[in-house]
């Protein structure tokens, strides 16, 4: 399985959303995540399963990349949002196995601590993901720590120049 890791585009401020999980995204995340989605489909020409947080920001960066994959269905999974640790997000995936590319949309620092442990099985984040970031890990056998490999991590400008 390959799993594509996409951080949220940009936020509005926390200060203005005293509910975090209403917290939508900035019409400059909007368009740069428009564009990096664009860069996604050059370098992932295909996804199997798109999943995403059920946080606002989360869902209408899901929705973003969606349109770029001809409006594929998007999956609101509960473990992709914050506070969960990387084996509930393992646990989920390998119930998906059957999907050879899934794709994740959540939230930092949970991201790249998820992405740490596959790699090396420590969740101490060694990969950051900037806002609108994605990565791609590929899972020979089973989903979990020190499973994976990494194939790429692209920053959100370069995605947005892969377009």
């Amino acid at each position: 399985m390959d799993l594509l890791v996409i951080r949220h585009a940009i936020a509005a401020d926390p200060a203005d959303y005293p509910d975090d999980a209403v917290r939508p995204l900035t019409p400059e995340g909007k368009k740069k995540m428009r564009q990096g989605a664009l860069g996604l489909r050059r370098v992932v020409p295909a996804i199997d399963l798109l999943a995403t947080s059920p946080l606002t920001r989360a869902v209408e960066t899901a929705d973003i990349v969606s349109h770029a994959y001809d409006d594929l269905a998007t999956l609101l999974v509960p473990v992709l949002a914050p506070g969960h640790p990387p084996g509930a997000v393992a646990q989920w995936l390998d119930s998906q196995r059957r999907h050879p590319v899934v794709a994740i949309v959540g939230h930092e620092p949970g991201l790249s601590r998820m992405v740490s442990w596959f790699l090396s099985g420590s969740e101490r984040g060694f990969i950051e993901l900037k806002k609108g970031a994605a990565c791609l890990v590929s899972f020979a056998g089973a989903i979990g720590a020190a499973g994976a490999t990494l194939v790429w991590a692209l920053a959100p400008s370069q995605l947005r120049e892969l377009k």
